[in-house]
């Protein structure tokens, strides 16, 4: 039988999944939750639904029906992870061929560790709501593990970057913020990599928590240096964490300070494409794919 994946919430991240997935796989599905957006998966080569929660429609349910391997991007909100509210046995039902899940979480689960290096074996300590309700949703995809039987492989992924999605773009229009926090460090992952590490995990039907980040966590306000020296502009000037204008979303990001092992999926034999920012911005650079247009 041809593995096929379906990917819900098939956005920046997911559609990297697909790309990375195109070959090894039958046609690769996507849901995303408007017509505009499905038709853009649809010309990517995807095989694009809407679904927005709830009991999926009739063509969604066909194809959950030959799906054996399931991507759930969609983020929880305070009610919860729409799939996993749908209960485990209509799951089991709507999925009869599934063999394997990948479930995209965050390193955010981890919460404040201050500064120190944290693995997958860490004590979760969310500090925000999206986090608390990550480490709930990470819960719930365990135990439909454990009800079925089926290998269900968490993604924790760090900061997010890649083509139209990073530094270099925020730079050009000027949002771009060296915000200095004293010994404050992040990990980031770049997009590909996302896609490739959801392969290898679903091509071996691995099961547990994985961290899927770069090697090298950095104090924020280096990337943003290295960027402009690349770009070749005046790096924007030092702000204290204390005084910077920033969201309140933005704000909570340096409230979690660690350092993030990708040891355990390195040692399974993955290698990042992207190891660190630096060889990952010349790259970008270099390639000029930094201007590409991100999917949302």
């Amino acid at each position: 039988m041809t593995p096929k994946m379906t990917i819900f919430g098939c956005g920046y991240s997911g559609k990297a999944i697909a790309a990375a997935a195109a070959g090894h796989f039958g046609a690769v599905a996507g849901t995303t939750r408007s017509a505009a957006k499905a038709e853009a998966l649809h010309n990517a080569g995807i095989d694009a639904l809407i679904y927005g929660g709830g009991e999926p429609d009739e063509a969604l349910r066909k194809v959950l029906g030959e799906t054996t391997h399931l991507v759930q991007s969609i983020a929880p909100g305070p009610d919860g992870d729409p799939l996993l509210n749908l209960g485990n046995e209509r799951l089991k039902l709507l999925l009869p061929k599934l063999e394997w899940v990948g479930y995209l979480s965050t390193v955010g689960v981890y919460g404040d560790h201050d500064g120190e290096w944290v693995d997958e074996t860490s004590t979760c300590k969310p500090v925000s709501r999206r986090s608390t309700e990550r480490v709930e949703a990470e819960a719930g995809w365990q135990s439909f593990a454990d009800v079925t039987g089926l290998p269900v492989a968490i993604l924790r992924l760090s900061g997010i970057y890649g083509p139209g999605r990073n530094t270099f773009s925020n730079l050009a229009n000027g949002t771009a913020k060296r915000v200095i926090k004293k010994d404050q460090m992040f990990n980031r992952i770049r997009v590909e990599d996302i896609g490739t590490a959801a392969l290898f995990l679903a091509q071996r039907n691995e099961r547990g928590v994985f961290n899927v980040t770069d090697d090298e966590p950095a104090p924020p306000q280096d990337v943003v240096t290295y960027a402009a020296t690349l770009l070749g502009v005046e790096p924007p000037p030092e702000i204290s964490f204390e005084t910077a204008d920033m969201t309140p979303m933005a704000r909570s990001f340096y409230g979690e300070n660690k350092k993030v092992s990708n040891a355990k999926i390195r040692a399974l034999g993955f290698d990042f494409a992207y190891p660190d920012y630096r060889m990952s911005l010349e790259n970008l650079w270099k390639c000029g794919n930094w201007r590409a247009n991100a999917p949302e």
